[in-house]
């Protein structure tokens, strides 16, 4: 960029004289002279070029800081507004002198000011404009400096001390500070670098958050990840050493298998099991084991139970207890079959009671509704199974009460011992109104910026959405019992992970889900699932695999009180269900689920 020259060509000094002349004779000669003087001083620093006095200021600037390589910009409209108003200002002054006006003072007046707070401005070039860039706002050229790392930059320029950064952005997670404790685990500079240590040096950077959990398989192969999720698991669940009987290799005992899970046994099919959580739950923060094959479903969960413990949690309550048979039995006519209801239900109640807890040492016969159709008395019986999941133990329970009923009316046939109003394994209307197994009810209330930050919507979002699809579009296709997102999937992944019968989902899976906002503009949900059918003990609960799973929640074999264990189970699987319907509803909302499935269900 060239410098800027002005120059200025004056009129005839004879001229002038005679001008000055002719008003010394009308004016007072103080005030001209005065004024003929700043004129001349005006117009002198005007004829000085501004390239020679740009020289003599960059001289004196390269003294003070050395130059600066990068190219910067020049301020072209600066000297040619001072050229300008030079030239304004000397043209009214002579004008004045030759004929003097009122309005010739006020430009001059606003010309001195101009000189008098911006006249230098024109003359500094691009050294001193890159030797102090934050003055003129130029952040861009500071940036530029910092990242040249240039030992002669100058000193006015600070440089920021660069923060090393992993290639993957889950690779340095800064959690309240830097992790300077004396043992903290090193930090690998690149990606390859993880492979170098150990499988406990990994276990102790997820530990500490620098390395998320999920993101392992990325850094390492998939063998070894699990490997190390292990570790990580072994030291995070409540009960260490549940992890150890979870089998990561091909391996099953048959020698458990037989008598008691399946016949004709050939082998095992494997399912990948996922860890969600933590979740709080009544106070208490408990991981979800979920066997499943679908891809996003444990991520879901996961996301969702991040987004209730953050708000403070979730409480569950057991609202029933009671599995349920109920046998068939056939009558003479319609009118022995009401007289076999009645005294069923009645009189004979406490006979038919203890004819059934006499086969039992946990179970307790707490109900006996009859239901008469024509000549049929269908029998459905409730009983307390302790921590059992109890088909078997009401099923020989209502054989013995069958025996005492027959007694009493010897010409009833009992067609089968389940008549199905129990209803076992089927969709029914009973079991949603009546209940089976353990009913439960489970709450939490979400803040509304946790909704955002977290789930990716809003609380308006969420109510509408539940309206639209769980509310009326269950009602719509009337739905029994479906009055949710996706419980099943969330009944069915814990079922599988903790040895429950996985075909009892589909009265298990009866939920209702409700989203309100209230008067804060926060979050309220609750899930009502009125047949959670679950048990701590007995058929598949005793294998290797699943009873590790019952030992990472806690429920574990019998509790301390019978069917705390099992009351316990149910209302973690409900608390998977809520996490489920929040986080897929959120999808929904925020218009994100096929977006995640297709980032996180296909193999690249």
């Amino acid at each position: 960029v060239m410098p800027f020259e002005l120059k200025l060509t004056l009129p005839n000094w004879d001229d002038v004289s005679k001008i000055m002349h002719s008003t010394f004779l009308t004016s007072d000669s103080k005030s001209t002279l005065t004024f003929v003087a700043s004129m001349i001083i005006i117009a002198g620093i005007s004829l000085i070029p501004n390239g020679w006095l740009s020289s003599l200021i960059k001289s004196f600037n390269d003294k003070k800081s050395p130059k600066q390589k990068a190219p910067q910009p020049q301020w072209w409209v600066i000297p040619i507004l001072n050229a300008t108003v030079s030239l304004v200002f000397t043209t009214s002054v002579l004008s004045h002198l030759n004929s003097p006006s009122t309005v010739h003072p006020f430009i001059c007046s606003a010309c001195i000011v101009y000189f008098l707070g911006f006249y230098g401005i024109g003359f500094i070039d691009s050294h001193e404009l890159q030797s102090r860039p934050s003055i003129f706002g130029l952040s861009d050229l500071a940036k530029k400096e910092i990242a040249s790392s240039d030992p002669k930059a100058p000193p006015s320029i600070s440089r920021r001390k660069q923060q090393p950064q992993g290639t993957y952005e889950h690779d340095f997670v800064k959690v309240c500070g830097e992790g300077s404790s004396k043992g903290s685990p090193r930090i690998p500079s690149s990606p390859s670098g993880y492979k170098s240590l150990s499988d406990e040096e990994l276990a102790d950077l997820v530990l500490s958050q620098k390395i998320k959990d999920h993101t392992l398989e990325k850094i390492l192969n998939p063998s070894r990840a699990v490997q190390v999720r292990r570790i990580v698991f072994s030291k995070t669940l409540s009960d260490q050493t549940a992890i150890e009987s979870i089998p990561s290799e091909p391996s099953l005992d048959y020698a458990k298998v037989y008598g008691a899970n399946c016949e004709i046994c050939v082998g095992y099919v494997p399912l990948p099991l996922g860890m969600a959580g933590p979740l709080m739950l009544n106070g208490e923060k408990v991981y979800i084991p979920m066997a499943t094959t679908e891809g996003c479903l444990v991520a879901s969960t996961n996301r969702g139970c991040k987004a209730i413990t953050q708000s403070g949690g979730c409480k569950a309550f057991i609202v029933n207890d009671g599995i349920t048979r109920a046998p068939c039995l056939k009558c003479l006519s319609a009118e022995q079959a009401v007289a076999l209801a009645k005294w069923s239900e009645g009189d004979g109640k406490q006979a038919l009671k203890e004819s059934f807890e006499s086969t039992t040492s946990f179970g307790k016969l707490t109900g006996i509704k009859a239901t008469v159709a024509g000549k049929n008395v269908y029998l459905r019986l409730k009983c307390f199974s302790g921590d059992a999941m109890g088909m078997n133990m009401i099923s020989k329970g209502a054989l013995a009460l069958i025996s005492t009923l027959l007694d009493k009316f010897p010409t009833v046939v009992l067609v089968a011992l389940s008549g199905n109003m129990c209803t076992d394994k089927k969709p029914s209307a009973i079991n949603w109104i009546e209940g089976r197994g353990k009913s439960v009810v489970i709450e939490c209330t979400i803040k509304k910026e946790i909704v955002q930050n977290t789930l990716k919507t809003t609380v308006d979002k969420i109510v509408d959405v539940n309206l639209q699809k769980n509310l009326i579009g269950s009602a719509m296709s009337a739905s029994v019992g479906g009055y949710n997102a996706h419980a099943a999937n969330n009944v069915t992944a814990v079922f599988l992970a903790t040895g429950q019968d996985p075909a009892q989902n589909v009265e298990s899976s009866n939920c209702i889900t409700l989203f309100e906002k209230n008067a804060e503009g926060d979050l309220w949900m609750s899930c009502t699932m009125p047949s959670i059918e679950v048990g701590t003990v007995g058929g598949g609960t005793g294998l290797a695999a699943q009873s590790a799973c019952l030992k990472a929640i806690g429920v574990k074999g019998g509790g301390e009180n019978p069917g705390d264990n099992a009351k316990k189970l149910a209302m973690v699987v409900a608390g998977a269900v809520m996490a489920g319907e929040i986080s897929l509803i959120a999808a929904l909302a925020a218009n994100t689920l096929v977006s995640a499935h297709m980032a996180h269900n296909r193999k690249k």
